[in-house]
């Protein structure tokens, strides 16, 4: 240990002597350590650390197969989740089911405010670990079915309105969230037991969740990480209808139990109801068992790898270049170290010590690597996606600082022993020879060869970066079928018990909206284009009649009258819905131009009919009186499901409850006037989500955003490493040659054959270098597949464009080193030598 320490401190001095050379070694490595150290973190909160639940290894999420309409996450009914939660005891400790929803909060003395929400089964809390910091949790009373089903609202979440004659409908049981507590109620204890208007009907609020409660569901689940309340859900499974799907199931698996095995179990279920239940044996209904965190991260797991990826590069490219840096510095002291071999230092001592420079440099990278990544995560949360789960939790922990140590040992080992064993072994009547320049013969192969990886590394990260940024291009190129420009979008949804006071309150809300300056279209919807809802119905030609399993499944959206000329979405053919189709007897639909070829060909489908599920138990058949446009709804990455559209009172009236306004000036200016405007309308019904119809888009491209943006910058600091290093090994090549220059220039050889020459070697070892990353970037990228849109993997062009850069590049940091050979007086070189 102490000749360990007497080694550190002699290579500390020696560092003190060379300050030029230690801060661009300690630099470069930091530029590696921190890129590494940063990604890193995201990577130890996102995919390594366990969920916040108790065992969470055990948790998994039961998803539905529709393999005959190509869906694969979807929820459950009321019934299908009461079979699987009967018949699957042996591999399940339990089972419980989660629906999302949202619903005005007021009666509680405070301005009315729309909540985010999740219905649940009374079990959920128990089988996640969740602990209730005030009040209780729920019982299974809570749950008791209500006397009448509900008339709108997510089941159980919210009751409905008791018609006349019918007993009372029971309150919904709520438990608050701790942050929503604090938030709405200074976390006054005195609400648990209050009754509360939780849309149009009453709630009790019985407890107070402990705080750090989440619910981490895949986006495609559409549940709040941390919504606002929880409400039991009052389901009648006995008359639950079967087609109504709307749960969403968590499992705890039993103790030995593995999650194949619980795979197993439920697909035996899902064949019994194929046996028992025709249409789930022609939508081809299955069910499948995954990890709960495995289903989280699935969708960023190829993006935060692709980072980890690039880093590593960027990491290994820095290495490479303090390689190059020792053996230059090897080379020059291989007079001093011949000196020290002679009076009887050992190879194995020689060894130590140059190994200590290294670990000296690797320490002073770490400290300022774990700097420059600590200042990157500080800029995450505003560039991080909001489908990027946990980003709050990414940040510096003993796990981050232990992986940033171990890169930088890692890195000491990378670049210090070759350049050690070097040094190890110097040729002691070479080196001692009087007149000779120091370190010159030697070493010139090992970092040609060290520079040549380094373009190839940089190299496959450039093609990397272009690629992504031709997808984040193609992506704002791309055409959705709507203008979102001008356009505000908020939520208020009718408070009301009757479809005649809901539809009254959309007319007159409207109206109103229409009277503001500026505006110049209003319209409403369930779902609007982005806004992370989807809505589902079962449709078919006369084939399904014959055959169910031809029914084929489309997103449905209930609009109001004016919502395409609102949108500007294009009219195919026919005609739009206007106000005569809007009744709750209509049997007009407007489909779009995907469903149309589809379901009718390269024939006409205005005047046809279609065989849909989507108010009724059973499907009926529905007259289409238009087609549209294709308007991509969840992503802007993918054309997206085929589309059908109603009218709002054709589901009930007050379902399009998402609201788009357009303006002719900035739409955020808008929103106190809407304000206003709804509460003259009613005063119970608060706003949410106010935001423009833009900032949709913006985060419908965050993903590809965020992994372009971190792509690029660590592509810039590979090719400028890489640039550097090549400038570095031709410099020294230069100075190598300095006699052999001397010589030709003294034999006539003109300044240009001399320039030519150095950016002749510079550019061999490039294309070297860019002929290698070509290979290793066609095998690599296709691990990006899933990051790319519109934009092959192997784009020939984006190879080529990024092969001229590159060179253009090489050029560049060539040209000083030739200049300078070019410049070079013959007397001097022969002087020098």
């Amino acid at each position: 240990m102490g000749t360990l320490l007497r080694d550190i401190g002699y290579a500390a001095r020696a560092l003190r002597k060379s300050p030029g050379f230690a801060v661009t070694a300690i630099v470069t490595l930091a530029l590696g350590i921190g890129a590494s150290t940063a990604i890193f973190s995201v990577a130890q909160a996102v995919l390594l650390r366990p969920l916040p639940y108790v065992q969470a290894d055990r948790l998994v999420l039961v998803w539905g197969e529709l393999r005959a309409r190509k869906l694969d996450d979807f929820p459950f009914s009321a019934g299908d989740y009461q079979d699987l939660r009967e018949q699957t005891k042996g591999s399940f400790q339990d089972l419980a089911a989660i629906t999302p929803f949202q619903q005005p909060l007021a009666g509680d003395g405070s301005d009315p405010e729309q909540v985010s929400g999740v219905g649940v089964t009374p079990n959920l809390l128990p089988l996640l670990g969740a602990r209730v910091a005030a009040g209780r949790g729920f019982v299974a009373e809570d749950a008791v079915p209500q006397p009448a089903p509900p008339e709108q609202g997510a089941p159980g979440a919210a009751p409905a309105a008791p018609a006349a004659n019918a007993p009372p409908p029971l309150p919904a049981i709520v438990v608050l969230t701790h942050d929503f507590w604090q938030r709405r109620y200074g976390g006054d204890a005195k609400v648990v037991g209050r009754m509360i208007d939780l849309g149009p009907n009453r709630a009790q609020v019985v407890g107070v969740l402990a705080p750090g409660f989440e619910l981490l569901l895949p986006p495609a689940a559409g549940v709040a990480r941390v919504p606002d309340v929880l409400a039991a859900m009052r389901i009648d499974y006995a008359t639950a209808p079967r087609n109504n799907v709307f749960l969403r199931v968590v499992g705890r698996l039993r103790p030995g139990v593995s999650i194949e095995r619980a795979g197993e179990d439920v697909e035996r279920v899902a064949a019994d109801l194929r046996q028992r239940f025709p249409i789930k044996q022609t939508a081809g209904t299955h069910f499948r068992a995954v990890p709960m965190h495995e289903d989280l991260v699935a969708d960023v797991r190829p993006a935060i790898v692709a980072l980890l990826g690039a880093v590593a590069f960027v990491l290994l490219i820095a290495c490479a270049n303090v390689a190059n840096l020792l053996l230059v510095r090897a080379a020059a002291r291989e007079r001093e170290l011949a000196v020290r071999a002679a009076l009887g230092s050992s190879p194995g001592r020689l060894v130590r010590q140059m190994l200590a420079e290294s670990l000296v440099l690797a320490a002073g990278g770490v400290v300022l690597g774990v700097a420059l990544a600590y200042a990157g995560i500080t800029l995450l949360p505003r560039l991080a996606p909001a489908t990027l789960p946990r980003v709050d939790a990414v940040g510096i922990d003993p796990v981050v600082l232990g992986f940033a140590t171990l890169a930088a040992l890692v890195a000491a080992a990378l670049f210090g022993v070759v350049p050690a064993l070097r040094a190890s072994r110097p040729d002691l009547a070479d080196a001692l020879r009087a007149g000779r320049t120091p370190g010159l013969g030697g070493g010139r192969v090992l970092r040609n060869a060290v520079v040549t990886a380094e373009v190839a590394l940089s190299f496959v990260l450039l093609v990397g970066c272009g690629l992504m940024v031709r997808s984040f291009v193609a992506l704002q190129q791309t055409n959705p079928g709507y203008d979102p420009a001008g356009v505000l979008t908020f939520v208020a949804g009718p408070q009301a018990p009757t479809p005649g006071e809901r539809a009254a309150f959309m007319r007159t809300l409207r109206e109103r909206l229409l009277a503001l300056p500026g505006v110049t279209a209003v319209t409403a919807a369930f779902p609007l284009p982005l806004d992370g809802t989807v809505g589902n119905a079962r449709w078919g030609t006369e084939e399904a009649v014959a055959d169910p399993g031809k029914f084929q499944q489309a997103n449905v959206h209930a609009v109001l009258p004016g919502y395409f000329e609102a949108m500007r979405t294009r009219l195919v053919a026919g005609r739009a819905l206007t106000e005569a189709d809007n009744r709750d007897s209509a049997t007009s639909i407007v489909i779009d131009e995907v469903l149309a070829r589809k379901a009718f060909g390269a024939g006409p489908a205005v005047g046809k009919r279609l065989l849909v599920r989507v108010r009724t138990p059973e499907p009926e058949w529905l007259d289409v009186v238009g087609v549209v446009a294709h308007q991509r709804h969840e992503t802007l990455a993918a054309e997206g499901r085929e589309a059908i559209f109603v009218t709002d009172n054709f589901m009930g009236a007050g379902v399009a409850g998402r609201w788009a306004v357009r303006t002719s000036g900035d739409p955020e200016r808008l929103v106190p006037a809407v304000r206003r405007a709804v509460a003259e309308v009613s005063p119970r019904v608060p706003i949410a989500e106010a935001q423009p119809m833009d900032a949709l888009v913006g985060r419908a491209m965050a993903s590809t955003r965020f992994a372009t943006a971190l792509i690029a910058v660590f592509a810039v600091i590979a090719a400028v490493l890489a640039a550097v290093g090549l400038y570095g090994v031709l410099s020294t090549g230069v100075r190598q040659r300095t006699a052999e220059i001397g010589v030709r220039m003294a034999l006539g050889a003109p300044s240009r054959s001399i320039f030519r020459l150095v950016i002749g070697e510079g550019m061999r070892l490039s294309a070297l270098g860019v002929a290698i990353g070509v290979a290793a970037a066609v095998v690599l990228t296709r691990g990006m597949r899933s990051m790319l849109v519109g934009v092959g993997a192997t784009d020939p062009a984006t190879f080529a464009v990024i092969a001229v850069v590159f060179f253009a590049i090489a050029a560049v940091a060539c040209w000083l080193p030739a200049r300078r050979a070019a410049l070079l007086d013959p007397k001097l070189a022969f002087r020098e030598e």
